[in-house]
Parts: structure tokens; sequence; C-alpha cells
């Protein structure tokens, strides 16, 4: 299993209709709403770095997204 954590950044005035199209995601366990230089933490649980990719390909895929950035969780 990878765990991801994907910042994104939408449309401003698009978080709502942004929020419930990532809930809709496969793949995407959490999605949280914060403020500052991201407009969403998005938490995956997937099964290997390629599923990761193609999860954050649909998310940049969205006409509300203009931006992403992943990290990779590791278990020590």
């Amino acid at each position: 299993m990878v765990i991801g954590v994907t910042l994104v950044n939408v449309v401003p005035g698009q978080e709502k209709a942004a929020y419930n199209e990532l809930l809709k995601i496969k793949g995407i366990k959490d999605v949280y709403h914060v403020f500052g230089e991201f407009d969403f933490v998005v938490i995956s649980n997937v099964d290997g770095l390629s599923a990761l990719n193609k999860l954050v390909d649909t998310i940049r895929e969205s006409e509300n997204v203009t931006a992403t950035q992943t990290i990779v969780g590791a278990e020590l």
C-alpha cells in the first residue's frame, strides 16, 4: 500500500464543486479544505506508485483543479 498526500489548488469560487468531485475519486480516503497556499489536502491509499500516479492524473483532469503537489508517505 502507498499513502499519498496531495495538495490541491482550485479555481477560486469552485471549492465546493471541487470538493464534491474529489470525494468521488476511487482511492481517495480523506479530503480536507485548508487555508493557506493550497485549498485542499487529499489523503489517498492505493496499491502502488503506479496507482498513485493514475489517481493524481485523475485529480489533475478536473477543470476545477489548477495545480497539485504530491508527497508519498513511507512507513518507518
